[in-house]
């Protein structure tokens, strides 16, 4: 199974865009911008992944969960119901 770049791509744009509804787009994007293998546009958009993109997804939820935990957990889980091809962790924090 191929990995699609695209999809999370996507993902991690909701992600970014759902917390920054909880956190605030400062505090969001600095968390989204701490992860190195994820580029960000000046706006907040996903330019590029380096290497494999669920391991950087999941470095952005763990630096998310790390601020805020169940809430973050909670907030997210819509998301990833839309898109079950792609992997996380999620339950396990």
């Amino acid at each position: 199974m191929t990995v699609d770049h695209d999809q999370y791509k996507k993902v991690i744009e909701e992600v970014v865009s759902k917390q920054t509804v909880i956190l605030g787009p400062q505090i969001a994007l600095l968390k989204a911008r701490s992860v190195s293998e994820i580029i960000f546009s000046e706006d907040g958009k996903v330019k590029e992944v380096k290497g494999d993109p669920q391991k950087a997804l999941q470095k952005l939820i763990d630096q998310y969960v790390e601020l805020s935990g169940q809430i973050v957990k909670t907030a997210l889980g819509p998301i990833f119901n839309k898109y079950p091809s792609v992997k996380t962790e999620l339950d396990r924090v």
